[in-house]
């Protein structure tokens, strides 16, 4: 069982340990509850919450997050930035970078699917949803959910619809360690951002990219916007697609990125 003692005995790093803890059995969503919070000027400190089960999960673009318990580690972070607000952009990739490299300390190799997705095995391993706030007091808030899928039950695969993936070797780990490595790593790397932006961290996103080089199609609502090579990206966190009219850089909105194909 998650344990927020436990948590923070684990962790050691500097900027983690001024976060507050809090576990709750089920919620409708960590995000909406943080969220609130900070609308109401009632966050005095960085804070991570976490639910044993969300009933009702909030992925990106309004999506559902589905989810089973026990068999998904799932939290959001409230983090507070000095700002301005639209030097947040790249935020869900530096997350992703955090995520990614925890997970392969622990020996589960991911990639990146721009703009907020982990990948395994060619399928979908974790999501991320950054939403942020101008609270009352105008302290700029961020507050980062994230979903990682540790077991799969076919209930839920059928559920969802699609391929994805799982990873049950950390469903066999210490939850506890594990949580206390992903905030040690994300407060790591949410110090860093607000001192450097994203530009700290792009040549470390493109070297998990999963799509690098490949022909993509960028789409929103099921059209095609747009159609090229991925070529990373740059220090703002936009994807750069060299199309047949030459490279541009995209910013991700509500668009996706689907493969050729795919």
């Amino acid at each position: 069982m998650l344990d927020g003692a436990a948590i923070a005995a684990h962790g050691d790093h500097p900027a983690a340990m001024r976060v507050a803890i809090e576990i709750v059995e089920e919620t409708g969503s960590t995000n909406a509850d943080l969220l609130a919070r900070a609308d109401a000027a009632t966050l005095a400190r960085p804070t991570l919450r976490i639910a044993m089960h969300q009933t009702a999960g909030r992925g990106r673009a309004g999506r559902s997050w589905l989810s089973a318990p026990g068999s998904t580690l799932m939290f959001s972070l409230a983090w507070p930035f000095a700002g301005p607000l639209p030097r947040l952009a790249g935020l869900p990739l530096a997350v992703g970078v955090a995520l990614a490299e925890t997970l392969a300390a622990f020996d589960v190799p991911v990639t990146l699917k721009w703009p907020n997705d982990l990948i395994k095995d060619g399928s979908k391993l974790a999501g991320i949803l950054v939403e942020t706030r101008i609270a009352a007091d105008q302290s700029i808030w961020a507050v980062i959910g994230a979903g990682i899928n540790l077991l799969m039950p076919d209930q839920l695969e059928q559920a969802i619809g699609r391929d994805v993936a799982s990873a049950p070797w950390l469903a066999q780990m210490d939850r506890n360690r594990l949580m206390a490595a992903l905030l040690d790593r994300l407060a790591a790397v949410l110090a860093d951002f607000d001192g450097a932006g994203f530009a700290a961290f792009s040549a470390r996103w493109n070297r998990l990219h999963a799509h690098q080089g490949q022909t993509v199609t960028i789409e929103d609502g099921g059209q095609v916007l747009h159609e090229g090579r991925a070529a990373g990206v740059d220090d703002l966190g936009r994807l750069l697609l060299d199309t047949a009219q030459g490279r541009i850089a995209i910013l991700s909105g509500d668009v996706s990125l689907r493969a050729k194909g795919g």
